[in-house]
């Protein structure tokens, strides 16, 4: 790390300084059309005295949008005088594919969730990678990572954190789940957790805690209404801003293997025979994929590998071979 060269990034804001301040992180960007350009990613710090530094981000991936609503109105609502500490508010972490709606960058197709650590002479998004993972998770205490499903899976909305190696950040990661008081709580399972930033975070030994809250490519108005209150929920939580944890009754959810996910093998269209939250038994059809090329061919049926409920499902109606189908998850609280 040390060898590396400096960011070519440069932020607008000073996080030492008390106060609100609303910026940028500023990444060079030359192109067509401007030459001597950069991408501007807001970013805002809310800082009063010494205490923990909390740092919030969302639109990690681009078309999601419950943590950018709630973090964009945080940063514009929140008083200083009810923080004891820093909260860092970067709404929208992958900028260009925030601004274009899609999951990867437009300019270099990067998955800013799969591109740490990152690296400061690499494309913009492992540029912006290696910021937050050398300048931001260092200086941070607690961080809060906002996703959904994108346009292309939907979820019961739920906060999670990961089971860890040191079982005391562990459970401090699901006290602050359980904080947060979303609908449903999950021990996080990844398919393959290389190049995350929650990876890059956990590596450092740092508290990290992240959602998956809907879908779809959108938002609803009670996906939104709970990233709102579980950030504020997580911030009091840490004892950063002021005031009682807002708690409401949540269950918890067990990612134990990978049983848990089932892949289309078929392209097709795809019919969902089991809704978002519904138990399911081991061996239960939960979709059946269509083939579109002719008529008259039976569906193939994706089954349940295990027993719990649907924690998630694919979204869009046509499916390709490789997509996730489905996710079921143990209910144990």
């Amino acid at each position: 790390m040390s060898s590396l060269r400096p960011s070519p990034i440069a932020p607008t804001v000073d996080f030492d300084r008390d106060g609100v301040q609303h910026g940028f992180l500023r990444l060079p960007y030359s192109r067509d059309d401007s030459a001597w350009g950069s991408v501007m990613i807001p970013t805002c710090v809310i800082r009063n005295g010494k205490g923990p530094t909390a740092l919030l981000t969302g639109g990690n991936h681009g078309d999601e949008y419950e943590g950018p609503l709630a973090l964009y109105d945080l940063a514009r609502t929140l008083d200083p005088k009810e923080v004891s500490g820093t909260v860092i508010i970067v709404p929208a972490m992958n900028y260009p594919a925030f601004r274009a709606g899609t999951r990867t960058s437009p300019i270099d197709k990067g998955n800013l969730n799969r591109s740490f650590p990152g690296r400061p002479d690499g494309t913009v998004t492992e540029k912006i990678a290696d910021y937050f993972q050398r300048e931001l998770l260092p200086r941070t205490d607690i961080a809060l990572d906002f996703h959904s499903g994108g346009r292309t899976l939907d979820f019961v909305p739920f906060c999670a954190a990961h089971i860890r190696p040191d079982k005391v950040l562990e459970a401090k990661g699901f006290d602050a789940v359980e904080a947060f008081s979303a609908p449903w709580s999950m021990k996080m399972l990844e398919i393959d957790a290389v190049g995350m930033f929650d990876t890059a975070a956990e590596e450092m030994g740092k508290l990290f805690i992240t959602t998956e809250l809907g879908g779809g490519g959108t938002s609803r108005a009670e996906t939104v209404r709970i990233a709102r209150r579980g950030v504020l929920n997580v911030l009091r939580h840490a004892g950063i801003v002021s005031g009682a944890v807002e708690k409401v009754r949540t269950q918890w959810l067990d990612m134990p293997s990978g049983e848990c996910f089932s892949f289309a093998e078929d392209d097709g269209m795809i019919e969902t025979m089991v809704d978002l939250g519904e138990k399911v038994e081991e061996g239960q059809v939960l979709a059946r994929i269509h083939s579109v090329g002719r008529t008259g061919v039976a569906p193939h049926e994706i089954r349940a590998r295990m027993s719990g409920l649907l924690a998630a499902r694919h979204f869009p109606g046509l499916v390709k071979a490789g997509d996730c189908a489905a996710v079921v998850a143990v209910l144990v609280g």
